[in-house]
């Protein structure tokens, strides 16, 4: 890809001789590696590079054209540029996106950059490693049919016709693995995990391998429990799965659209308990993958949306801030239609517990490590789940694998019954948490 600097010249230039006055673009590459091995062997290498731009052009009526291309040398752009003026004469005359107020205000500055990739077959050699670790733990433990290890460079930029330039690139390091077992009489047991860090030498495989290994091992002698009321403790990686697949609480544009759990009215009001806070921080520094700006060029922040049980912010692009009379908070996606996405939960404890709480004392509790089936077992709109789970009953310190179960409730009573949020909190792909536990939830046993 050009950089950001010739971009925007040619873009300049080809606007001015089609004769168009107002435009603005949002590009980005991402340049991915990445391996997979079976029983000690290669199984696959690949490599990538995709790039792709975003083109809005407005014309003298303030109507809206969009289009994409991949080709950002100046005929691709001339062509776009061209492409998406037509097309503005037959966009909408009502909520039409604008430029963002905050597009030249200064973003956040990140200390890190692009990495030099390691060698593909420093790659492959580190997860053949990984591969066998895993398999001679154990007898039990018979592959790790899923695997995978990922370097990836990500640059992106953002450019209007009013002078704003953004740009940044990063890069990162991620690694997958997930286990198999057979016993004869017995069902099948697996366990995964994931690890992510800015560059592979930082990336921490050993403390992958352990995970796999103890969560494997924990599962092999399972127990059916019971059908019940249970008092139960997600781990980070569940809660922010649950969090996220009902995130429409948050999301200012489908609040608008009314598809979310939220109004209008809901700012403001109690929608959890008090032990509870949750924001959007883009730029935690545990964040590998943090973004300064948004697709419209947005600086992005730390947003407060849960505090103390309160219901304190919205996620919004400018489109829905100017509708609720808000300022964009920098979550905005452009494309055909701007849409708003979250960036890095962070979870983490409000008002002090009546009373702490430990899996080391616990009785009878059921400790979820991961919820499966959430694109099915989820109504995000009616706000009920029913999910399948891999987890432990948790008896003074001792845990027993669950054989098979079921977990059900409706989201918003469930943020009400939380009745612990631990102090210490475990990095996921999806953000930052504590293990959350809530009261009374329903267990259906095998």
């Amino acid at each position: 890809m050009p950089n950001v600097i010739e971009i925007a010249n040619y873009a300049q230039e080809t606007a001015r001789e089609l004769g168009i006055e107002k435009f603005d673009l949002y590009g980005s590459a991402v340049d991915k590696t990445s391996v997979e091995v079976a029983f000690g062997e290669l199984k696959q290498v690949q490599a990538s590079n995709r790039s792709s731009v975003i083109v809005r052009v407005w014309n003298k009526d303030n109507t809206l054209g969009v289009t994409s291309t991949t080709d950002v040398d100046p005929q691709g752009l001339k062509l776009a540029l061209k492409t998406a003026y037509e097309a503005s004469f037959f966009g909408a005359k009502e909520n039409v996106p604008d430029f963002s107020s905050q597009a030249k205000q200064p973003t956040a500055e990140i200390d890190w950059e692009k990495e030099a990739p390691a060698p593909v077959s420093t790659l492959i050699e580190k997860l053949l490693a990984a591969e066998k670790a895993i398999i001679e733990a154990h007898p039990a433990i018979t592959g790790v049919p899923d695997n995978g290890l990922e370097q990836r460079d990500a640059e992106r930029f953002y450019l209007n016709s009013d002078g704003a330039m953004r740009h940044e690139c990063r890069s990162y390091a991620s690694i997958y693995l997930y286990s198999k077992t057979d016993q004869e009489g017995k069902k099948p047991r697996s366990a995964g995990t994931f690890k992510v860090s800015r560059n592979l030498a930082q990336l921490d495989i050993d403390g992958c391998i352990k995970e796999v290994i103890d969560k494997t091992i924990s599962h092999l002698d399972y127990q059916p429990i019971p059908s019940g009321k249970y008092r139960v403790v997600f781990s980070p990686s569940a809660f922010l799965s649950l969090l996220s697949a009902f995130s429409n609480l948050f999301n200012a544009q489908n609040i608008l659209d009314k598809q979310s759990l939220s109004t209008l009215e809901s700012l403001g009001t109690l929608v959890a308990s008090p032990l509870l806070c949750v924001s959007d921080d883009a730029l935690h520094p545990d964040n590998v993958s943090a973004e300064t700006f948004d697709g419209e060029g947005t600086p992005t922040r730390r947003v407060e949306l849960i505090t103390n049980g309160v219901l304190s912010s919205f996620l919004h692009s400018t489109v829905t801030a100017k509708r609720m009379n808000a300022q964009p908070t920098g979550h905005a996606n452009i494309g055909a239609k701007v849409t708003v996405g979250s960036h890095f939960y962070h979870v983490f404890a409000g008002e002090p517990a009546f009373q702490t709480h430990s899996l080391q004392e616990a009785e009878n509790v059921i400790f979820i490590d991961e919820l499966h089936a959430l694109h099915a077992g989820v109504n995000a709109l009616q706000g009920s789940f029913s999910l399948p789970f891999d987890g432990w009953l948790a008896n003074k310190g001792k845990l027993t694998s669950i054989e098979a179960a079921t977990v059900a409730g409706d989201f918003l009573d469930l943020l009400k019954s939380i009745i612990y949020v631990e102090s210490d909190a475990e990095l996921t792909p999806r953000g930052l948490s504590p293990r959350v536990w809530v009261d009374g939830l329903s267990i259906t046993g095998q």
